[in-house]
């Protein structure tokens, strides 16, 4: 776990790592914010997850959090979205390959060698970090933005016990029945979409998976919402027949953007603190 860059903000410090992955079997590269209050003490941590296309730059420059996080005491990590490098395979297209990890752990080849961004997020970094950042250990709740979003559901309705709360901005809810999720799961875990269920937020509400009181921001203007990618309602819909506390609120006129993450961000800090201030 080498530093790489460090940033003074706010009174804390924005810090870049490099690392060698087990799980991803490559280098990866993720930033943390450590709040001015980790000088003194551990503070519980909030993992950000990005969507297609982003880095582990794209939040930490676009989304505003740091001075929220600074004001609140709470970490956040930014981890990259996929696995990286000449040896990696990718794919000529946004949507698949690199940039577009969605978070699961991949069992089809090319894609299987390096493609296990699920065990990195839910174990492998937290485990590294919770041992050489002031962290305290099992106190983290996980957020993210549309592909990010899907993440972060995923992991929090898996994983339970895990994170203290979970929030997500413009989340692809249903993989399985849009085109994003379709073309991801097909390429990294076949044709069977049995193996889909586990990492698609619908289909896990519908097996009985749960976690604790979900947060949502949706904008009414965003354009993958109006080409069928992000399917909230029918997210919504699961929540509701099986009894999971979900908000879903849609923000009028809002796009896809980081200008929408950066308007409600606040919001989602301040639920995550509410849970992670409590006593497990």
């Amino acid at each position: 776990m080498k530093c790489i860059e460090s940033i003074k903000e706010f009174d804390g410090y924005l810090n870049r790592y490099t690392h060698h992955s087990s799980s991803c079997n490559c280098q990866m590269t993720f930033s943390v914010y450590l709040p001015p209050q980790a000088s003194k003490q551990k503070v519980p941590t909030l993992y950000w997850l990005s969507g297609l296309t982003c880095t582990d730059d794209n939040a930490r420059v676009k989304a505003g959090i740091q001075r929220d996080a600074s004001r609140l005491g709470l970490a956040i990590v930014f981890p990259d979205t996929s696995p990286r490098g000449d040896q990696v395979a990718d794919a000529n297209r946004y949507d698949l390959g690199q940039g577009a990890g969605f978070y699961l752990n991949a069992t089809q080849l090319p894609w299987s060698a390096h493609y296990q961004m699920y065990d990195y997020i839910v174990d492998e970094l937290p485990q590294l970090l919770e041992q050489n950042l002031p962290l305290i250990p099992n106190a983290k709740s996980i957020s993210g933005h549309s592909m990010g979003g899907h993440g972060a559901l995923i992991c929090a309705l898996k994983n339970p016990q895990a994170y203290r709360s979970v929030s997500a901005f413009s989340p692809i809810c249903y993989p399985s029945e849009c085109e994003w999720g379709k073309t991801a799961f097909q390429h990294y875990l076949g044709e069977d979409q049995t193996q889909w269920d586990p990492y698609d937020a619908t289909r896990l509400i519908q097996n009985k998976s749960r976690t604790t009181h979900i947060l949502i921001d949706q904008g009414s203007n965003d354009e993958f919402l109006m080409a069928n990618q992000l399917l909230p309602e029918q997210f919504k819909d699961a929540c509701d027949r099986a009894g999971q506390p979900l908000t879903l609120r849609i923000q009028d006129g809002y796009d896809h953007s980081y200008h929408f993450v950066a308007s409600f961000i606040t919001a989602h800090l301040e639920h995550h603190v509410a849970f992670l201030s409590k006593t497990p």
